[in-house]
């Protein structure tokens, strides 16, 4: 499989869902976060649009997602997230084991993806992931595992304040198993507001002096699964 190149239409796919200003229902606003959706056209189910401010810059916010080190730490709907293969320094693949959520109703689900880092004009940076077939990761009878279609995050200056940043992040991911499409689309929106509530909280930890002096981050999962 040519990695690179299924990660760079990826990034496109996310700048296009981030251009498509068309057929988006909001879902829930909480803590100043937006979650948006509408049905995705890659499986029967929803392609959600999440947007909030992280008081960070874009260069800072970027490379504290993109990078695996230490996401569990403050993603807390991850158990396990970590680089399995360096493709460049902007392509990686990440296996990702999530947390049970939903009070236990949804179990957790294993997910192996494609993560890719894009610089565009404007210091805009995107962040894409997809799921892909890793032979060194096969599915395991421990886990159910889902797919992530084209999900991402598009970081960019706020316009009002550019040491601040804009964080829109797309998510469609495919539980699989035996879920009911209800149950995904009543605890997804909550799940999605707390993943930008825990990054702005881990960043703003490693700003502190406590914290460990180097940026971290990489995902959703890239999310949330």
């Amino acid at each position: 499989m040519d990695y690179k190149a299924l990660a760079q239409e990826t990034a496109l796919e996310i700048l296009g869902y981030n251009q498509d200003t068309t057929g988006w229902k909001v879902v829930k606003t909480s803590k100043k976060i937006t979650v948006s959706s509408k049905a995705s056209k890659k499986f029967h189910g929803n392609l959600y649009r999440v947007e909030g401010v992280i008081p960070e810059s874009t260069t800072n916010l970027s490379d504290f997602l993109y990078k695996p080190e230490n996401r569990v730490t403050w993603d807390k709907a991850l158990k396990v997230y970590n680089m399995v293969h360096r493709i460049d320094s902007d392509t990686c693949i990440c296996h990702t084991i999530t947390q049970s959520f939903a009070m236990g109703s949804i179990s957790p689900r294993d997910f192996v993806d494609l993560v890719y880092f894009k610089r565009c004009e404007g210091n805009m940076d995107i962040i894409s992931s997809n799921s892909v077939d890793f032979p060194a990761y096969p599915p395991s009878s421990n886990y159910v595992r889902g797919y992530n279609h084209a999900c991402g995050y598009i970081c960019s200056p706020l316009q009002e304040n550019p040491a601040h940043s804009k964080l829109v992040m797309f998510i469609q991911t495919e539980m699989r198993g035996k879920l009911s499409p209800s149950i995904i689309e009543a605890t997804m929106p909550s799940n999605l507001v707390s993943f930008i509530l825990n990054a702005k909280d881990g960043i703003k930890a490693l700003r502190s002096p406590s914290g460990c002096g180097h940026h971290q981050g990489g995902h959703s999962s890239f999310l949330k699964n």
